[in-house]
């Protein structure tokens, strides 16, 4: 049992006045209990908390006046449950035998373009085993292949630019492997929480599932921390539906800092 810490700051320059969603939360979920938290707002705005209905992620909605600085503190004590080691004889779901809720993760997305990747996903997966050793394959591949370099993508970078330029961050990472598996007809989804990684200045971190027999399986192609030390805040068919902050106004972001702290039980 590992009981987690997590102090996120943000803060803003609001130029103009700003709609602001979060997505900083805690997620609601069977591998984690929140056990405190709290959110601080200053200057002082009122805000609301709602889940999308389809991800059931956890929104904050508020308005920001102008402002020099704008301050977003969530404190959160997070307790992780002890899962067990996934089997790496999980095989791959049917078809016809995947829930109707997990069906929309087999399509071709805004920045998980599958259906541009299915030959070259045919020609290097598709004589592998099927099932967990073929999403591992994948996640493998991506580590091989793909450079890790920050500043080399934006928000417009998707799943067969990251092929192309041969580098990206963790969401683009996530992507490339969410587009694959997709194009193997593997449901998949990205999950972006809170993690510690040696070496990094503190920021949010994205990863993928893959939906498999017993259900959905993390999968990390950075290799930049254990998929079992995230703390998770969203999932979503991709970047799109888990950005920490959408804004519609004007405003600068100052200063990101997601930290988490682990206590062993």
């Amino acid at each position: 049992m590992t009981t987690c810490q997590i102090d996120c700051h943000l803060t803003y320059k609001i130029i103009q006045p700003t709609e602001i969603i979060f997505l900083i939360h805690a997620a609601y979920s069977p591998n984690q209990t929140i056990l405190a938290e709290q959110l601080c707002i200053s200057p002082t705005a009122a805000w609301h908390e709602f889940q999308d209905p389809v991800h059931h992620n956890r929104h904050i909605r508020l308005r920001a006046a102008p402002c020099e600085s704008f301050e977003v503190h969530y404190q959160a004590t997070v307790e992780c449950h002890d899962i067990a080691v996934h089997p790496q004889s999980s095989g791959e779901v049917a078809i016809r035998d995947i829930p109707d809720a997990v069906l929309p993760y087999l399509l071709a997305s805004r920045y998980c373009n599958s259906d541009q990747l299915e030959n070259m996903a045919m020609r290097s997966f598709a004589w592998m085993e099927a099932g967990y050793a073929r999403v591992k394959a994948i996640e493998q591949w991506i580590f091989n292949n793909i450079a890790y370099i920050s500043g080399s993508s934006n928000q417009f970078t998707t799943a067969t630019d990251t092929l192309i330029q041969r580098a990206g961050v963790c969401r683009d990472f996530a992507h490339l492997g969410i587009a694959l598996c997709r194009a193997l007809g593997i449901p998949a989804r990205i999950v972006v929480g809170y993690v510690e990684i040696e070496n990094f200045s503190p920021d949010f971190h994205a990863v993928f599932e893959a939906y498999l027999e017993g259900g959905w399986r993390l999968f990390d192609p950075t290799r930049l921390a254990p998929t079992e030390n995230l703390i998770r805040i969203a999932a979503g068919v991709d970047a799109g539906d888990v950005a920490f902050a959408t804004f519609y106004g004007d405003l600068e972001l100052l200063k990101i800092e997601p930290r988490i702290n682990y206590q062993s039980e």
